[in-house]
């Protein structure tokens, strides 16, 4: 008989202490704090990137294909983050130089009609939301998107283009894929790169195939002064994706990010810095290059020519200063007198013959 109410006590108390707090809670809508995955030693990923949202990664198949991260699942209303482990400043008190920065990742977006994925830089109190590539309205972002469906709201030129985005999703400025040859959303695997110059304020993007060597000339190079912009706060960086009502599916290869500092005696500004220049969905490409490649060839050429011929020409000079050629004696015309000579025998010499 006393087991029975040592039980009922037991029971009460479990009730008490852990089921009423939980209905508290839940009644509350305090949201529970979840402890994301991170990847480390996952080859091509920088250690500690953490997997936010429906973002998950996926083991090596049986098909000979490495393990990867799949960023939304191909339901509808799925988003996913990843986001990299260490903040960084574009103003350090400690570096009279502005902090620039590389990023490279491989990733594939099935065909569908959604947004496609975004590479953001963010500050502190950014929140991570469930609008276009899974940003939320917030005002001081900067992403480079990889878009796969045309939004005519926000100006979108095609349903296949890279853009740069400044706190909306409006791009100011904008590179059609199609004109590279690429489809975002063909499911093959791409690889792009987005590199920051902090001495000469410079965004550039490239995008090929992913086997394909590191473009030299970029897609977009957008000017724009990220100093200015955040100043010394703390900087984060992620990628972020979200499909909306499709089952539209985005997987990310590889991740790596580098911030730097360049000192201002060893900066160089990137080749041919006015090569490009795009604006609102413009993008514009200078001068045709096999013309002037050829006109510098030609005149190469013609430099040749004239210091071979100037060579031969002082040679020449040269050479016949020593050169020794016989003397030559000048013949003057004379006269020669031809007289007549007389001889006489005398006595004498008759004489002495005997």
């Amino acid at each position: 008989m006393s087991s029975r109410p040592s039980a009922l006590a037991f029971s009460r108390l479990l009730i008490i202490h852990i089921v009423v707090p939980l209905l508290a809670l839940a009644r509350a809508s305090v949201p529970l704090v979840l402890v994301p995955e991170t990847l480390v030693g996952l080859p091509g990923f920088d250690d500690g990137i953490s997997l936010l949202g429906d973002a998950a990664l996926v083991a090596a198949g049986g098909g000979g294909g490495g393990s990867h991260v799949r960023v939304t699942r191909p339901s509808a209303s799925s988003s996913g983050f990843l986001q990299w482990p260490k903040s960084f400043r574009f103003a350090d008190p400690r570096s009279a130089a502005p902090t620039s920065f590389s990023s490279e990742f491989a990733f594939s977006i099935s065909p569908g009609n959604a947004d496609g994925l975004a590479l953001v830089l963010f500050p502190r109190d950014f929140r991570v939301g469930a609008e276009a590539f899974g940003l939320s309205g917030d005002r001081r972002f900067v992403a480079v998107e990889y878009d796969a469906w045309m939004n005519e709201e926000v100006g979108d030129v095609n349903a296949n283009h890279v853009g740069v985005d400044l706190g909306n999703f409006r791009s100011v400025s904008v590179c059609n894929a199609s004109s590279v040859g690429l489809a975002l959303s063909s499911g093959e695997k791409l690889k792009s790169w987005v590199d920051y110059d902090g001495s000469s304020k410079r965004l550039e993007v490239r995008l090929s195939k992913f086997r394909d060597p590191r473009p030299y000339d970029p897609i977009i190079a957008y000017s724009i002064d990220l100093l200015r912009m955040w100043k010394g706060e703390d900087v984060y960086v992620g990628i972020s994706s979200a499909n909306g009502n499709s089952s539209q599916t985005i997987s990310v290869y590889s991740w790596r990010f580098k911030p730097r500092k360049i000192p201002m005696s060893m900066h160089s500004l990137p080749a041919r810095p006015h090569g490009y220049s795009s604006e609102h969905g413009k993008l514009r490409k200078r001068g045709n290059c096999p013309l002037a490649i050829l006109g510098r060839v030609i005149f190469a050429t013609g430099c040749g020519a004239l210091l071979a011929f100037l060579g031969l020409f002082l040679w020449a000079i040269v050479a016949n200063r020593h050169t020794v050629f016989p003397a030559e004696c000048p013949v003057h015309p004379a006269d020669f007198k031809y007289e007549k000579i007389n001889v006489v025998a005398g006595k004498d010499v008759e004489g002495g013959k005997h």
